[in-house]
């Protein structure tokens, strides 16, 4: 199960912005060797959608409610479902 390719979508809210929340969580992404992209939003958040494995993905939620993304995270909307295979790395989008 655990090699199993997972899709997860995710709207962060909070201090996300100008706190380089998205440079670490792309760094984060690579430490799990994550593919996907992350950019900010006009409204604030900042929206995510990453592939890996099961357990990469999971870390990588769990990792963006702990104390250790930056900024100050107030919620993580989150949806998950099987990968596409759309992405060839991870990305910052400007």
């Amino acid at each position: 199960m655990t090699d199993e390719a997972l899709h997860v979508t995710a709207r962060i809210t909070g201090v996300v912005q100008g706190v380089g929340f998205r440079y670490w969580t792309a760094r984060k992404a690579d430490e799990l060797r994550l593919k996907g992209t992350v950019r900010n939003n006009r409204d604030g958040s900042v929206q995510l959608a990453a592939e890996g494995t099961v357990s990469d993905v999971e870390h990588l939620v769990s990792w963006l409610h702990s104390t250790r993304a930056p900024g100050r995270v107030e919620t993580v909307d989150f949806e998950l479902s099987e990968a596409t295979g759309e992405f060839d790395d991870f990305r910052i989008i400007d």
